[in-house]
């Protein structure tokens, strides 16, 4: 990802200083956002740099599952479920940059600009940077979303080909972040539409003051934000500046924290679990998370379009062992469906893979390859709750294939790259995970199983199952629960039963936190707000 132009040395320098202000929150970061526009991406670590700077129409509580007003105060929804019209807030102010200075607030044509742009490939922004709008077409809105239309200033309506159950979720999620309409139109004038998506401004919180690659990601307090306006302390930035130490090494995130370099820490190594626990200076924040790991076994590239071979390298993983080795028995539990246990919707009785070498043998044989083959085994470059040492688990992983005859070669790139390749196709065997934006089973289903979602680059797999994907729709499109419900247990059966990848875990997330932090709340879905947080 090109760098910005507006970048200056001396931030990334000071930011990385021992001495943090009372005034500033530094937050230990695992790597590189893909992408400052949350738009072209699924990617978590995007998605916490984006919650800072940008509002959505709705947002979820934080901590929580609520959908809650933000951009919009209120909305309504059609008898026949195809219509959601929403009532904008009023007197939202933009952040500015060096190039561009707002001349107007927040209204109805920021709301047409963000979603047009993803919608209409005639758009003038549709194909600036070269990117797809992976969640907007994989939830299928690309095709079901027929117009965002502007009433008024203050007022919107989306018209929807049919119902979507789980509209306002999704649109709570990062990438379904207003961008203002003016500044588009102004770089767009200035013959450097890029901009818009290098230099973002927001709504939010924060404003992004300068990003440097692999360094450092440096916001200050938005001073105009509605929500200090209105008095919403939980929503509000509470420290002056907010620094994001980009630090890829967990034990060196773990030292800066000890050290006072950071105030949290994100995914910690689950070795070092216990000895945070005992520390007097740091508070440790648990809670289980909605998401898993997984292999995804490409299935456009041979053999892995032969459903015995995946079946095969599924039967030959020792599950257990991973857990053991990478997560130290404490932070991950067996993940053996595409729903996590602690989401509505779950199927107890899918029957999970069993370490079972003979049986893997016996696949391949039947497959025609008794006598094994060679591979590259991709292993995730970056720590994730659902697979905390992507390097140990693609060892363990090796062994266990090469026990059953396959030769892995284990390869990993930078994480930007690793994603960019990923939405290519470029893998054979791909170690991923996905996190639940908001609690609706049928997101990662949607986006990350259907055939629209190999289309889009978000299906790692590039799996496609008519009946699996048919499913899918006809439980989007239902309200009943109960009846959605049904529907997803036999998704998670037909997902069992053609094996395009193979689940490890879902993951108990750890957070540690200085003691003089406060107010900081997980949360399991989306990017991770650090508003409404201060440093005591």
């Amino acid at each position: 990802m090109r760098k910005l132009s507006m970048l200056v040395a001396a931030f990334a320098a000071s930011c990385l200083s021992s001495a943090v202000s009372a005034a500033t929150l530094a937050v230990c970061t695992e790597a590189s956002p893909d992408f400052l526009n949350p738009q072209f991406t699924g990617s978590q670590t995007s998605f916490d740099v984006a919650a800072q700077i940008f509002n959505r129409l709705v947002e979820l509580d934080r901590g929580s599952s609520t959908v809650s007003p933000a951009l919009a105060e209120s909305w309504s929804v059609s008898p026949d479920g195809t219509a959601y019209t929403f009532k904008l807030r009023r007197g939202v102010k933009w952040h500015s940059n060096a190039v561009f200075k707002p001349s107007r607030d927040f209204n109805a044509d920021d709301v047409v600009f963000t979603f047009d742009r993803m919608r209409d490939p005639a758009h003038p922004f549709h194909a600036v940077n070269g990117t797809n709008y992976q969640l907007f077409q994989s939830l299928g809105l690309a095709k079901n979303l027929k117009a965002v239309e502007r009433l008024d200033d203050h007022t919107v309506r989306f018209v929807l080909e049919r119902p979507e159950a789980a509209l306002l979720g999704a649109l709570s999620v990062e990438p379904f972040s207003i961008h203002s309409a003016e500044y588009g139109a102004a770089m767009l004038k200035a013959n450097t539409p890029d901009r818009v998506d290098l230099q973002p401004i927001g709504t939010g919180p924060f404003q992004l003051v300068a990003y440097q690659k692999d360094a450092v990601v440096r916001y200050r307090a938005f001073p105009e934000h509605w929500a200090k306006a209105a008095g919403l302390a939980d929503r509000t930035a509470l420290v002056d500046q907010l620094v994001f130490v980009i630090t890829p090494d967990p034990a060196v995130r773990y030292a800066k924290l000890k050290a006072g370099e950071c105030h949290v820490m994100r995914y910690p190594n689950p070795a070092d679990i216990k000895a945070m626990m005992a520390d007097k200076d740091i508070d440790m924040k648990q809670t289980s998370a909605i998401d898993y790991g997984f292999l995804a076994f490409n299935s456009q590239k041979k053999p892995f379009d032969d459903k015995r071979v995946r079946e095969a390298i599924a039967s030959a993983i020792n599950r257990d062992a991973i857990l053991q080795a990478v997560f130290q028995g404490v932070t991950g539990t067996l993940a053996n469906t595409l729903v996590p246990p602690n989401l509505w919707g779950h199927n107890p009785n899918v029957k999970p893979f069993v370490y079972d070498p003979a049986r893997a043998k016996q696949l391949l044989a039947e497959a025609g390859l008794a006598g094994g083959f060679k591979t590259v085994l991709w292993a995730l470059p970056v720590t994730r709750g659902y697979m905390p040492n992507g390097r140990r688990a693609a060892e363990l992983i090796q062994a266990d294939l090469a026990a059953v005859g396959i030769q892995a070669e284990i390869t990993t790139f930078e994480w930007g790259e690793y994603l960019r390749r990923a939405r290519a196709g470029e893998h054979e065997i791909g170690m991923f995970g996905y996190i639940y934006d908001y609690a609706d089973p049928g997101q990662i289903l949607t986006s990350g199983w259907t055939c629209a979602g190999a289309v889009g680059g978000n299906n790692r797999t590039r799996w496609c199952n008519k009946e699996f994907s048919d499913l899918i729709d006809a439980a989007n499109r239902i309200t009943d629960q109960a009846e959605r419900t049904k529907l997803y247990h036999r998704i998670q059966e037909l997902f069992r039963e053609d094996v395009p990848a193979l689940t490890i875990a879902n993951s108990v997330t750890f957070t540690p936190t200085r003691k003089e932090v406060a107010g900081y709340k997980p949360h399991v879905f989306g990017g991770q707000p650090y508003f409404g947080v201060d440093v005591k």
